[in-house]
């Protein structure tokens, strides 16, 4: 993260003739990451229409997936398509990369263990396919069975928006913006797997997390130029599609073009490739406070409130009034005014295995406490929690503008919503209590201050 400034935070906007509808790709990324747990997706349909299934748990859920999917675009498609009907697609493939004898040979694959690790739509034959031997089981291993539904329905998107294209602006569509529609629609679908809207699936919200966990699992290697012909977005990027849809219906996927903005970008140096980015966790307090002092503090003052540095203390990350260090391992404190880093817990090891960006939402959130604390605002309870978790998403996205000294790295933001849909501790109030209790909901507040800037985040988000 952070390196100095050769170059602003940049959001890319894809300008391109690119009507509402949208192609598919394959979609190749090894799943990575650790477990987020999620309930049981609910699922027992026979998945005899499946070429080449073994009738096994992982097919049955891919069935249940499938045919709520058919069913579900078979109602609503046609309001997008002006009436015409879904035309079902011409067949779904389990495939084994071990390549076992008397396997169904599979349309657009040579040999089966060309999508070992992968799922995919291939628009030449209209079929989907997946690998059921590793794939599927490994998603279902680390983030619960919503992840197979949303990677399957991220296919079915891009049926969905080979159906639409009746003008030809497919070819020349980049394939992050394909991805990005695709992400959508999955949301959408999954918004009605979570409301009880389909006969064959059910999740709770930690079945969300655990969808969102597979897509930040998927996202494009860190530093992947947007405009690479391969691009499927950062994780940001694509938890951003998905919750617009999530939050949204099947028209705001559809109007996704050419005004799309992402956040991706490519690294600007061999300095900060060889370093991935990363920051060690002292050099980064030691880099990022000033920063956060300056933004913050102009924040306050530009709104008529008094703005007192805070001290930094390493030390144990609790304040004299609290009851432990109930804020997590960064905390804020008014008597004084000082945030307090745990740099002997638990924060090193999550430094170095999300990144150093995790960090520095946990800084950038105790800061918009103490900013809070200086307009006279709420630092307690929930609204304390969300407003403060959303300063930190202003404060991100202005880095790198300004009289800023540094600039995100690639890869920074995507640390920011991992942290997130792990834990809360960047969304409590000083008192503890945190501001959701779902990381789609600490993503979407964290989102908000990114997009709306910090007036969003002192109107209410």
């Amino acid at each position: 993260m952070m390196a100095r400034v050769r170059g602003s935070l940049r959001a890319l906007v894809v300008t391109c003739a690119v009507l509402a509808v949208l192609a598919g790709s394959a979609c190749a990324f090894p799943v990575d990451g650790r477990a987020v747990a999620g309930p049981e997706v609910s699922a027992g349909v026979d998945p005899s229409f499946i070429g080449g299934t073994n009738g096994g748990e992982e097919d049955r859920l891919a069935a249940a997936t499938l045919r709520d999917l058919e069913g579900y675009w078979g109602r609503e498609l046609p309001a997008l398509s002006g009436g015409e009907p879904f035309r079902p697609l011409a067949g779904y493939f389990s495939v084994d990369p071990s390549g076992r004898a008397g396997a169904p040979a599979v349309p657009c694959l040579q040999n089966p263990q060309e999508i070992q690790g992968t799922a995919f739509y291939c628009p030449r034959s209209d079929i989907i396919a997946w690998d059921r031997g590793e794939l599927l089981p490994q998603l279902r291993r680390d983030f619960g069975d919503s992840a197979v539904v949303v990677v399957l329905s991220h296919e079915f998107g891009h049926a969905v928006q080979g159906r639409l294209d009746r003008t030809g602006a497919l070819a020349g569509a980049p394939t992050i913006l394909l991805e990005a529609q695709a992400d959508c629609y999955a949301g959408v679908f999954l918004r009605q797997v979570r409301d009880g809207g389909l006969p064959d699936l059910r999740t709770g919200a930690a079945g969300i997390d655990g969808a969102m966990g597979a897509l930040i699992g998927f996202r494009d290697p860190v530093g992947t130029s947007p405009r690479n012909a391969q691009a499927h977005g950062n994780a940001f990027d694509r938890v951003s599609s998905f919750q617009d849809g999530f939050d949204g219906d099947p028209a705001v996927c559809a109007a996704i073009g050419r005004d799309r903005v992402f956040t991706q970008q490519s690294f600007r140096s061999p300095d900060d490739e060889s370093s991935g980015g990363n920051l060690g966790l002292q050099p980064l307090i030691e880099a990022m406070v000033p920063d956060l002092d300056r933004w913050f503090g102009g924040q306050v003052r530009a709104r008529g409130g008094q703005w007192t540095t805070p001290a930094t203390e390493r030390d144990q990350a609790e304040c004299p009034d609290a009851d432990g260090p109930v804020q997590g391992p960064v905390a804020w404190c008014d008597t004084p005014s000082a945030v307090h880093i745990d740099t002997a817990g638990t924060l090193p090891a999550d430094h170095a295995r999300i990144g150093d960006y995790a960090t520095g939402t946990l800084l950038a959130s105790r800061f918009g406490t103490a900013a809070l604390a200086a307009l006279g605002r709420p630092t307690t309870g929930a609204e304390g929690g969300r407003a403060a978790l959303c300063l930190a998403g202003a404060y991100s996205a202005a880095v790198g503008t300004g009289e800023s000294g540094f600039a995100l790295s690639p890869g920074d933001l995507d640390e920011s919503v991992t942290l997130l849909l792990r834990e809360d501790t960047a969304s409590r109030g000083t008192d503890g209590v945190a501001a959701a209790g779902t990381g789609y909901e600490r993503i979407r507040v964290f989102r908000a201050g990114v997009t709306g800037g910090p007036d969003a985040c002192l109107r209410g988000v």
